[in-house]
């Protein structure tokens, strides 16, 4: 019933994804069976039929999972679209976070065994909306502040690119989709636990109700093309103004303060270390104080204007 769908959706998402992609060969489409990945699926079906495969994933954590997956496949086999059951061990841990790493790591193999380079997700615009609010609660900077990104890397050692064609659509509008269809879709009681922050953000701007989504998600968009000119910037800082000297790294100090954060960052990787941004902004705090300060094994001095980057001495080393 996909020709019951708004055509005017139907055509944002086709040029969305166009926009974000615009290769010739197949992509594939992570679907869950919720609701707003199987409003994905419809859109992709009927913007795109033919040139897309389909993967969900039975991370194992739930009875009602593999329930999920069969779902999916049925859907699927009615409309001739190849689907694919993956099944994943997460781990221990937090099981949110290990989830989400098996589930990507699981797509990325079943793209690269399939021959698809992009592999899109169902990430939207109130999702950008709660992301930006909890990183905007954590003190994040530009790059937190972007948000979720439209087009990525699915892992760092692969090829894969990851997409979310349906980033500029509201939670609304993939349910009118969805509806249009006439297409099941499976509940994720997850989506109910407030013992999570996202769903405690989500009920408090659905109460709110004056955060438009989409404008988040375009305030997020200007956010990530601020964050690539600083990137920019310190890149040509680090080009002119930090020069080897023996075993450490001597940065002449320039720029403003988010350059010289991202300077520290390039830094810190240099000797192989990792890490987070908050951690790198309070080094940066204490050596604009003067103060010599070490982080993750990287011992950095202040030297007249200068910032001396080294390794830091083992314990008990003379």
């Amino acid at each position: 019933m996909s020709d019951k769908i708004d055509p005017e959706l139907v055509e944002r998402f086709r040029r969305d994804l166009e926009r974000l992609w615009g290769g010739e060969g197949p992509i594939g489409l992570a679907v869950s069976g919720g609701p707003d990945s199987m409003a994905m699926l419809m859109l992709a079906h009927a913007a795109i039929p033919g040139r897309f495969e389909v993967a969900t994933v039975d991370h194992g954590l739930r009875p009602e999972a593999r329930e999920e997956c069969a779902l999916v496949q049925r859907a699927c086999d009615e409309r001739g679209i190849a689907c694919a059951v993956l099944s994943v061990d997460v781990g221990k841990g937090n099981v949110q976070a290990r989830a989400r790493e098996a589930r990507y790591e699981a797509l990325a193999d079943w793209a690269a065994d399939r021959g698809l380079e992009a592999v899109s997700t169902a990430h939207h615009a109130d999702d950008q909306a709660e992301t930006v609010v909890m990183r905007m609660n954590r003190g994040a900077g530009v790059t937190g502040l972007g948000g979720i990104a439209e087009r990525r890397l699915m892992r760092p050692s692969a090829d894969t690119i990851l997409l979310r064609p349906v980033l500029g659509f509201t939670r609304a509008e993939l349910s009118r989709v969805l509806e249009a269809a006439g297409v099941a879709a499976c509940a994720d009681p997850s989506n109910e636990n407030t013992d999570f922050q996202r769903v405690r953000v989500r009920r408090a701007l659905a109460e709110e109700g004056w955060l438009d989504p989409q404008m988040v998600t375009r305030s997020a968009s200007h956010l990530r093309d601020a964050d690539k000119a600083v990137s920019w910037a310190s890149e040509q800082v680090w080009e002119d103004r930090v020069r080897r000297d023996g075993d450490t790294l001597r940065f002449a100090v320039l720029g403003p303060k988010a350059v010289r954060l991202r300077i520290i960052g390039f830094a810190m990787r240099h000797f192989g270390a990792t890490p987070d941004g908050g951690d790198e902004a309070r080094l940066l705090e204490r050596l604009e104080r003067g103060e010599n300060a070490n982080l993750a094994g990287v011992l950095v001095k202040v030297d007249g204007e200068d910032w001396v980057f080294g390794r830091e001495p083992l314990r008990g080393a003379r």
